[in-house]
């Protein structure tokens, strides 16, 4: 590994933990994201993680509270990190051909289908609490 990818990986730590801790799955190599997607059942919330302020402040944070607002929980909760774990982003990206890809952003699966995305164009910009309440509305419509 380069200088700079070993830079990287350090950098990223905290932004990785910040979803781990709160019971995000990461989802590291394009074989995690197949087995996730194809064995999964119920309704996932996948965020495309980022190393930029806009996911720090606002897709992160707003994730966090959706999930914990949310009346019917995600059964699954899982990310992955663009920029960092580049080939599980592109694999993930593949469910999503009708988007185009955008970091971060946030996606609610259901069944192994997009039942709704929320693109960086949705969350930069906006006030965490108007992404979170998004997310939580995507979720809770996902659940029904």
């Amino acid at each position: 590994m380069n200088a700079y990818d070993e830079y990287m990986k350090g950098i990223v730590v905290p932004m990785r933990k910040e979803l781990t801790e709160s019971g995000f799955t990461e989802l590291t190599t394009a074989e995690d994201v197949n087995e996730h997607m194809s064995n999964s059942q119920g309704v996932s919330l996948v965020i495309i993680n980022s190393i930029c302020g806009c996911a720090a402040g606002l897709a992160r944070p707003a994730v966090r509270e959706a999930v914990e607002l949310a009346e019917h929980k995600p059964d699954h909760l899982v990310t992955v990190f663009a920029g960092q774990d580049k080939e599980a982003t592109a694999q993930m990206r593949q469910y999503f051909e009708e988007v185009p890809p955008s970091s971060p952003s946030i996606a609610v699966v259901k069944g192994g289908q997009l039942a709704h995305f929320i693109p960086r164009e949705e969350i930069e910009g906006f006030e965490m609490e108007q992404v979170r309440d998004a997310v939580k509305q995507a979720i809770e419509e996902a659940a029904q």
